[in-house]
Order: structure tokens, then C-alpha cells, then sequence
């Protein structure tokens, strides 16, 4: 049981720290600088005055990183709060304004009082590096599908014929755009200096390619106003999709790399559907840790596959999704549910009963990554690969 509470408001530069006792009352309250130096001296200072502290923060990763890794460095304990949880709590103390010493006295006092609290576990160091290369590669997807659509827009201005013909989201009619973009230049080509063009850059069905082209440019003859500077436009936002192609596949090789390092890799890959990418993905959402969760139901509601009660009065039995969970678990749990439908007998099995159960599309998904989230957590509780069971028939 600790004898004083530390709650710090995090900042980009600047810290507030403020510690209270059982009672509530304040017994430091300082500004500190985002330094190593000036956080060693503070955890000092703490210390001081109790060896029992509890440490609570609103924000749990950027520029709280340098203070998580000194407390952890120090064996303190630390609990997160969300800074919407801080927000409306604070509504509740006396005063309406705000300021950075309200904010971490209110952390403070929230970590004294509330006891469903779980401890801050940062994971592993495997964990961390999966952390931040999954959401570097999420950032370069999103930034990929941004220039993709930036690409339709702009061919669609002086070439649509060729954008109806073209699935961007492949990597051949990105490399085509990058040499040629009007219709005239196409016709001119042909199919089979095109054909060629395109295989010399190693582009898979280079004369399929090259044919769907040549017909797109036929059906246009018409060269519209700005059609030069547009399709410069076009040449260099391919070339901007093929760069972050080439980034993505290079920590894509990087992600496995270091998810095959992990201790649970063997065992989260052997569920279907659930690969070196996704296995990642859930890696660095958990930690890589269930002790943190204890049971699987836990683990579940973090990923927000839980459904949460919404009763008031006479009205009972009323369920909804919770508003509060981590979006990149339930998106690994989602995704590997639905990859799982390819080729695993027993999800096919329960997603078939769901639907005949009267369940759209999505709630059978979302019904069968809770099932698996139970099967996945047992898994990694006992340290036991999936096994697919026999079908057991019935005696004639």
C-alpha cells in the first residue's frame, strides 16, 4: 500500500509534478524540466519523502518516455490515466480553471482514490521495437493510400478512360504512370513497345498491361487543356507510391525479423490467420505480456471485443460496444479472424453458425476474434501451439 501518491501532467518541454498524502494534501508541487537530470533530481525529492510512492501519468508514450524508462530504471510503480478520464474528473474539483498543477493534482488524487487501477508495463524491449515499426509502416500505408487517391484524382482530370482501366493499388500500372500518363503518347507506343518498356522494369503480365493501355487510349482523342503539366503530376506522384512501396516492404523484412525474436512468435503464428505482420501488431498492443490481463475476458475488453451494459431505469439488457479501447488490437484481432476464414475449418464452422443465427457479416467477424482472443490467450497462458482436432463423427 503506498503512503503518498506523485501525479505528473506531462508536457512537451515541462513536467508538473504534484504529490499528496492519504489525506489528500499536497506535499510537493513543482515544474520540471523534460531532462534527465531535472527528473532524477525530482524522483529524488519523492523518494524523500516516502519510499512508498505510487507514480500516475496521463500520457504513456512520446514525451513521458524519458520519465517512464528513469521510474522503471528506480523499480516505481506507475499507473496510466487518460487524459479524457483526468478531464472529467477534474469537473468534479473545485474550481473551473485549467492549469498544469490542477491537472496533476487531479492525477494525483484519481490514482489515491481509484483502485482499478492497473500498473504501467511498458513491455519488453522486443515489444517497443515492434511498437514503433508497426506504427512507422501504419504511417507509411496511410500515406500510400493518400498518394494512391491523389493518383485516381489527378488522371481522372485528362484521363479517365485510363483510370477505369488502371488498379492502382498494384504495383505494374503505378510503374506505367511513371513514363507514360496522355493518350497520345500511349497510341503512339503501341502495345508492343509498351509491352517491352514495362517488362524491362520487371513488371508481372507486362503485355496484358500493355494491351488494357493501348484500348483505354483509343477511346480518346481529345487532348484537354493543362493535360502536359498534369501528367507530370501524375509521373511524379507514381514515383512518390513506388518509393513508399519499396519503404513498406523494407520494414515488413524488418517487423518479421524481429517478431521471430520474441519468445511467444512460435506460438502466436501457429493460430490461422494470424501471421508475422498481425502477430506484431499484437505484440506491440499487449506487450507481449497476458499476466498483465490475468484472464482472457480482460484481454478481450482491451481490444474492445466485449460488449459493455447501457441500463438505466426500466430499460435492462441493453448492450453497446465500449467507447474506450486499443484500436490497433482489436484491428490485429479483426483481421486475422477474417484471414482465418481461408483455410481454418473451425473458424468457417463458427462464423457459418453465427450468420445462421440471423448475425450480419461484421458481428459474426467480431463474434469469432472474441472466440479467438480466448483461443489465443490460453495459448500463450500454456505456452502451446494450435492444434487443429480431428473431426470426431457419429457412429452409424
Amino acid at each position: 500500500m503506498p503512503r503518498i501518491w506523485a501525479g505528473v501532467d506531462i508536457g512537451k518541454e515541462h513536467h508538473h509534478c504534484v504529490v499528496v498524502d492519504e489525506r489528500g494534501e499536497r506535499l510537493l508541487s513543482r515544474r520540471v524540466f523534460n531532462d534527465e537530470q531535472a527528473l532524477l533530481e525530482l524522483i529524488t525529492d519523492v523518494l524523500t519523502l516516502s519510499e512508498d510512492a505510487l507514480w500516475a501519468v496521463d500520457i504513456n508514450h512520446g514525451g513521458a518516455a524519458l520519465l517512464i524508462g528513469l521510474l522503471l530504471n528506480h523499480r516505481q510503480p506507475m499507473v496510466y490515466i487518460t487524459g479524457l478520464a483526468v478531464h472529467q474528473a477534474s469537473t468534479a474539483y473545485r474550481g473551473q480553471g485549467k492549469t498544469d498543477e490542477k491537472d496533476a493534482f487531479v492525477i494525483a488524487d484519481q490514482a489515491r482514490m481509484r483502485q482499478d487501477l492497473g500498473l504501467l508495463r511498458p513491455g519488453d524491449e522486443i515489444a517497443v521495437d515492434l511498437r514503433t515499426l508497426t506504427a512507422r509502416r501504419l504511417d507509411l500505408v496511410n500515406d500510400r493510400t493518400r498518394q494512391t487517391n491523389r493518383l485516381r484524382a489527378q488522371l481522372l482530370e485528362f484521363f479517365p478512360a485510363l483510370e477505369r482501366a488502371l488498379n492502382l493499388s498494384k504495383k505494374g500500372p503505378v510503374v506505367l504512370l511513371t513514363g507514360y500518363q496522355a493518350p497520345a503518347a500511349i497510341r503512339r507506343s503501341g502495345a508492343g513497345r509498351l509491352g517491352t518498356w514495362l517488362k524491362n522494369r520487371k513488371v508481372k503480365n507486362a503485355a496484358v498491361l500493355a494491351e488494357t493501355a493501348v484500348e483505354a487510349a483509343k477511346s480518346q482523342h481529345t487532348a484537354l487543356p493543362g493535360e502536359t503539366l498534369a501528367g507530370a503530376m501524375v509521373a511524379r506522384i507514381a514515383k512518390g507510391v513506388l518509393a513508399l512501396n519499396e519503404e513498406i516492404a523494407e520494414l515488413d523484412a524488418l517487423i518479421e525479423a524481429r517478431f521471430n525474436e520474441h519468445r511467444h512468435a512460435t506460438v502466436i503464428r501457429s493460430l490461422p490467420g494470424m501471421g508475422s505482420l498481425l502477430g506484431a501488431e499484437f505484440i506491440a498492443a499487449t506487450g507481449g505480456d497476458m499476466e498483465a490481463f490475468g484472464t482472457a475476458d480482460r484481454l478481450a475488453s482491451f481490444a474492445g471485443l466485449s460488449p459493455v451494459p447501457r441500463d438505466s431505469g426500466r430499460v435492462s439488457g441493453n448492450m453497446r460496444r465500449p467507447r474506450r479501447y486499443h484500436r490497433g488490437l482489436l484491428r490485429a484481432l479483426y483481421l486475422s479472424a477474417m484471414a482465418s476464414l481461408r483455410a481454418c475449418s473451425a473458424s468457417q464452422a463458427y462464423y457459418g453458425r453465427k450468420r445462421n443465427e440471423g448475425k450480419g457479416h461484421k458481428q459474426a467477424l467480431l463474434a469469432l476474434a472474441r472466440r479467438r482472443a480466448n483461443v489465443l490467450w490460453a495459448m500463450l497462458r500454456d505456452g502451446t501451439c494450435y492444434e487443429v482436432l480431428p473431426t470426431v463423427t457419429a457412429a452409424a
